[in-house]
This record gives structure tokens, C-alpha cells and sequence, in this order.
């Protein structure tokens, strides 16, 4: 049986590549940190698999009173902090032997209309993890037009984002735009009507705000790195992603820390590459077909695996991670 089988009770929110996490980074022993913790499937399936204790890490508040039920069963098994996982080198006592970070909004947010996450149903605009903050509705409300382009454009890759950008400044001067429903009119209004098998007209405009919002490739790099502080040698770093940008920077973080620069040639000479703070894998690893019949969520998941080494910790050059560019909303 699976290590995602065996675990009682699954939540609400079903762990992408579980399974793979816990066969590439086997045997699980030790004191691993879950930084995006929502409902605890990767926690309790590292308990199960083999972890002598988890670290459970969220910035969403409400995450602890929906887990208060089930987490109490483990004992000191389970730790759980309210923050970021941009900071999870500060949340555990002793090198950690794994960290394991599933990015983006989870099911059960996207399942709170109050949440203001999804375009499937009408709720504040809010897109707020954290709770606090610069809001979506702020954002829309206040940002001109050029920045609101930037951000559907950098970190939504939306190629109508002129368009976009320019109908969310004409709307709001008729009505303010603070429910999730206004705000998928107005990029309805302006978009092509999707066809069978697409995406909703609104999927990037609403992915690219909530990147804003919780400063999302900020947290990402910084996890990383804080990451990487924070493993023992031999210590594993699993990190789920779902779309090309968050890969891009995952995929070119452990290219770096890996001393895989490339080699010189006749025209330029040889980089000297840092010395490997990771071995990583040079694919990514994707679900199964039944994974995705299973949970069609993990459809475009992607999961990258790295082991930390015995060089110390040092410095990452964030030129070289492919990042997008850094819209200042505030």
C-alpha cells in the first residue's frame, strides 16, 4: 500500500506527489518541516512513511483551527507554527532532515468563496493568505494601470494584460471592483469565450494577482535559501510547483546550487563552478496517470528533489533563477 494510502482520514485537500516525495527521498526518518502544511497530507504521510517528528508551517491562521481536530492525535510527533516558509530556518532546533513545500493556493482555499481565491464563485475580492495586508480588492482599486499591467503580464504571462489592465481602470471609475465575481465580468468582457478544454478567461488574471498579493516568487526564493540553511547534510528538499515560473526558479536554484554551470568554450572561458551546496535530480519528477485521474489537480504539477551536501551554507546569486520581474505594489 502507498504511503498516501495508508494515511487515515485524508483531508479535503489531497497532497500532490506524495508518493514520489516520500520513494525519492526513502528511507524518511528524522525531523522533517512542512511549509505549506494547509490540510497536513504531506505531514501526516511523512509521519506514516517514517518521520520521527514534523514541523508543520502555514501563514494561513485558519489552517490551525481545521487541523486542532485530527493534529492533537500525534503528539509531539506534530509541531505546528503560524509563518512563513520564507523564515523555516528559525522554526526547528536542529538541522532538519527534510523540508517539503507544495506551492500555491490549496483546495481549501480555493473552496472558501470568502477566500477570494477562486473565479468559480462570488466572494470578496481577497486573495490574502496571510489575512493581512494589501488586499486584491486594494489592488485593483488603487494600482494604475501600467502596474496592473506589469502583474498580469510578469506573473500571470497573460498576453492581453494592456487590455485587461486598461478594462479594471475604466471599471472601477463607474463601481468599485471588490467581489471576485466584478472582476471576472470584466475580464470576460474583454477575452474570447474559452473553448472546450481551455481555461477560464480569468485563470491567469486571478493566478497573477494572488501572486502579487502574497508576494509569492519572493517567498519562494527566500524558502530555498532558507532551506538550505536550514538541512543537515544528507538532508532532502522537495518542492511541488504548477506553473513554468515556479519551476523555472526551482529548476535553475538547484542548477546553481549544484555547481551545474556549464562548460566553456572556444569564444569564452570555463565557469568555475561554487562548490555543490545539492545533489539534485536533472528532471522533474511528474504525477502518474492515475495520480491524475485520482486528483486532477495534480495535472500540471511538477516536483523537484535535491540533497543537501556538507558544504556550508552561503549566498545565492538571484540573477541567475530566472525570476520575473519584481512589480512594487505598495
Amino acid at each position: 500500500m502507498s504511503p498516501a494510502a495508508r494515511v487515515q482520514g485524508d483531508p479535503p485537500h489531497i497532497p500532490v506527489l506524495l508518493d514520489a516525495i516520500i520513494e525519492a527521498c526513502a528511507p524518511v526518518h528524522g525531523t522533517w518541516l512542512d511549509g505549506t502544511f494547509g490540510a497536513g497530507g504531506y505531514a501526516r504521510g511523512l509521519l506514516a512513511a517514517g518521520a520521527e517528528q514534523v514541523i508543520g508551517v502555514d501563514r494561513d491562521p485558519v489552517i490551525f483551527d481545521m487541523a486542532d481536530a485530527w493534529a492533537r492525535d500525534y503528539g509531539d510527533r506534530l509541531t505546528l507554527v503560524e509563518g512563513t516558509f520564507s523564515d523555516l530556518d528559525q522554526y526547528a532546533d536542529a538541522p532538519l532532515d527534510g523540508v517539503v513545500l507544495d506551492l500555491g493556493v490549496s483546495s481549501m482555499q480555493l473552496d472558501q468563496a470568502e477566500r477570494g481565491f477562486s473565479f468559480m464563485g462570488d466572494g470578496p475580492l481577497d486573495m490574502r493568505m496571510s489575512q493581512s495586508g494589501v488586499s486584491a480588492a486594494d489592488l485593483v482599486s488603487d494600482a494604475s494601470e501600467a502596474v496592473l499591467a506589469d502583474i498580469l503580464y510578469h506573473y500571470g504571462e497573460e498576453r492581453a494584460a494592456r487590455r485587461i489592465a486598461s478594462a479594471i481602470v475604466k471599471g472601477r471609475q463607474d463601481t468599485p471592483i471588490e467581489t471576485t465575481g466584478a472582476l471576472v465580468r470584466i475580464v470576460e468582457a474583454v477575452l474570447p469565450r474559452a473553448k472546450p478544454g481551455q481555461s477560464h478567461p480569468a485563470t491567469r488574471t486571478f493566478q497573477a494577482l494572488r501572486i502579487a498579493v502574497n508576494d509569492e516568487f519572493g517567498q519562494l526564493v527566500e524558502g530555498l535559501e532558507a532551506a538550505e540553511r536550514a538541512l543537515a547534510p544528507g538532508g532532502w528538499l522537495a518542492v511541488v510547483s504548477f506553473h513554468s515560473l515556479e519551476d523555472r526558479i526551482i529548476k535553475r536554484f538547484f542548477q546553481a546550487r549544484s555547481g551545474k554551470t556549464g562548460g566553456g568554450s572556444r569564444y569564452a572561458p570555463e565557469v568555475v563552478a561554487d562548490a555543490p551546496r545539492f545533489e539534485a535530480r536533472n528532471k522533474a519528477i511528474a504525477p502518474s496517470e492515475a495520480e491524475v485521474r485520482r486528483n486532477p489537480r495534480a495535472r500540471s504539477a511538477k516536483l523537484r528533489v535535491g540533497r543537501r551536501t556538507d558544504v556550508p551554507a552561503s549566498a545565492v546569486d538571484r540573477t541567475k533563477l530566472g525570476m520575473p520581474k519584481v512589480v512594487e505594489i505598495s
